[in-house]
């Protein structure tokens, strides 16, 4: 078994759509990024290569490189996830937490762990998401920020 740990924050700004966990959230604004901004994916995914000791999601999939210009996370995702199966490694579990002031998350929740564990072909009891406010005193009091915390085990 391998623990991996991810961490990922943008700050609002953009014209995107907001994207968390692969679900358009209806919000007036975007996170600015050089992806679609997924913070929750992005996490995962360096939670995910953090496991595996494959280096981090910049590394594999740079934000200087017109080929990941406005890419959906879907796609670093499930990317990543070849990467770590081809490894001899699976997901055996993943806490991931949100924190943002605004929107209200817990809406999208359900939605957002059905799309990752779709795009994975796990189980959804594999994905564990919860969203938290830091009461207007930490970084994603103009942005969101997102922890993952997983588990790979040999297949």
């Amino acid at each position: 078994m391998r623990i991996g740990h991810g961490y990922d924050v943008h700050r609002f700004g953009s014209d995107k759509k907001l994207i968390l966990g692969g679900v358009e959230i209806p919000f007036g604004v975007g996170l600015i990024a050089h992806s679609d901004g997924d913070v929750v994916l992005h996490a995962l995914c360096d939670a995910l290569l953090g496991a595996a000791s494959l280096r981090d999601i910049g590394f594999h999939f740079p934000d200087n490189s017109n080929e990941f210009k406005d890419i959906s996370s879907i796609i670093l995702l499930k990317r990543v996830y070849e990467m770590i199966t081809n490894k001899g490694y699976a997901l055996s579990n993943c806490d991931i937490t949100v924190i943002a002031e605004k929107p209200k998350l817990s809406p999208f929740i359900p939605e957002m762990v059905k799309t990752i564990t779709e795009a994975l072909d796990i189980d959804k009891d594999r994905i564990n998401i919860k969203a938290t406010t830091e009461e207007g005193l930490g970084l994603a009091g103009n942005g969101i920020g997102c922890h993952a915390v997983c588990l790979i085990d040999k297949e």
